[in-house]
């Protein structure tokens, strides 16, 4: 599996980087002047902000949570030709203008 990375933004102002690393495992971390400027602005209670870089085996809850779910994931996973068990695949197709205050941006393949 091909690593893959997006930016995590809320309300517009980057707070970090979500990666699946080639393990298929997922890392989340903030972003060091979201840290220094925005210490109390989580983007969920499970992921207080710190320096610390958060480690799971599945895609966070958190981000699970902005996947659509239903005839709306039907629809998501037939247009974009995306497994509906490839949740990375899918939150970087689909949640680039989630409501709330989060969104998600690929982070380009080809770009350092």
């Amino acid at each position: 599996m091909i690593m893959r990375q997006a930016k995590i933004y809320y309300d517009k102002v980057f707070c970090g980087l979500l990666t699946e690393t080639n393990d298929g495992d997922f890392t989340f971390r903030y972003d060091g002047d979201y840290i220094n400027q925005y210490p109390e602005q989580f983007i969920t209670f499970s992921m207080p902000v710190n320096n610390a870089e958060y480690k799971d085996k599945r895609l966070f809850p958190f981000f699970e949570g902005l996947i659509p779910e239903g005839w709306l994931l039907d629809i998501a996973a037939r247009n974009w030709k995306i497994n509906r068990n490839d949740r990375m695949g899918l939150l970087l197709a689909c949640c680039k203008n989630c409501i709330g205050a989060v969104s998600v941006e690929p982070v380009n393949e080809n770009h350092e």
